[in-house]
């Protein structure tokens, strides 16, 4: 599985921002995407998710601010920013997880910039 990411960038506190990941290669074995974030001097830590029935969990820290999606036909997971604030600033990384598998697939990561 190969995982693209896209769509990081430099926005001011309170603007919205959309991230894409698009998957290929193996997708079937595929069980649930996820955006994971890395700011400077903290730990990776999940921010969104979404299985393969539709069903999502966010972090508490986004949760009401960002929206996780996928497009099926484009083999495709965005996560959509509302409200950025200049603490949700990280690199943003996707993930696939084939769970039968037990493996995690990862892409490139994205940086995303809150400041005025």
């Amino acid at each position: 599985v190969q995982l693209q990411a896209s769509g990081g960038g430099l926005v001011q506190p309170g603007w919205s921002l959309r991230l894409s990941c698009a998957a290929s290669g193996s997708i079937f074995s595929i069980n649930a995407m996820a955006w994971y974030r890395q700011a400077p001097g903290k730990q990776r830590e999940l921010v969104a998710m979404i299985s393969n029935m539709g069903s999502t969990h966010y972090a508490d820290s986004v949760k009401g601010r960002f929206i996780i999606s996928r497009d099926n036909a484009r083999n495709t997971v965005y996560l959509r920013m509302n409200s950025l604030k200049p603490e949700d600033t990280a690199v943003y990384h996707c993930n696939a997880a084939a769970w039968g598998a037990g493996k995690n697939y990862w892409g490139q990561g994205t940086l995303v910039t809150v400041s005025s």
